[in-house]
């Protein structure tokens, strides 16, 4: 059975006979051929469940590349630390808060001043403390903001006290320069 336009190509020599037979299967086939069957109500959970395990695996490895990327983050401001501490040699106790409690670092008259201004920062360090410069606060600070424990150039500075009723009543009055008590 062959289609009246292939006889006519043949016979015209437009194509070959083994070009003819060729579509002919090929045309078979696809009259005969089964179509892929549906999935079955099993396979479609199988399936549905595969694409869960795969997100939750996914989701499992995007949160432990992040812990793994925070523990490398916090082990580089360790590192940090270590390296560029500055030694605390002194007779003067500093005393700061960390937390709820007040602990103590002992410095000279000198590092005490630069603490003073900023140019200094107490960084914790394991179970201890160390004292560092400036630049290196602010690298561990970008690492691990929560390794700093005093930095007073960046404490914020407190808001100025309210005025009660009392002292907006009692600034209208001026006190006389020579007042003596």
């Amino acid at each position: 059975m062959r289609n009246p336009l292939q006889d006519q190509l043949l016979k015209a020599g437009l194509v070959k006979k083994s070009q003819v037979a060729q579509v002919a299967r090929e045309q078979a086939k696809q009259r005969q051929g089964k179509a892929p069957p549906a999935p079955s109500e099993e396979q479609r959970e199988a399936e549905r469940a595969r694409a869960e395990r795969a997100e939750r695996d996914r989701a499992l490895a995007a949160e432990r590349n992040a812990q793994a990327h925070a523990r490398e983050r916090r082990a580089q401001a360790r590192q940090i630390v270590d390296t560029q501490r500055v030694r605390g040699d002194g007779e003067i106790e500093y005393r700061f808060v960390d937390g709820k409690a007040i602990r103590a670092l002992p410095v000279g008259a000198a590092q005490r001043a630069q603490l003073a201004t900023g140019a200094l920062v107490i960084a914790r360090l394991d179970d201890g403390y160390a004292l560092l410069p400036r630049a290196a606060a602010d690298k561990v600070r970008a690492r691990d903001a929560s390794m700093i424990v005093l930095d007073h150039a960046e404490a914020a500075p407190s808001p100025p006290p309210a005025m009660s009723d009392d002292d907006a009543y009692y600034a209208r009055f001026d006190v006389p320069d020579d007042l003596i008590w």
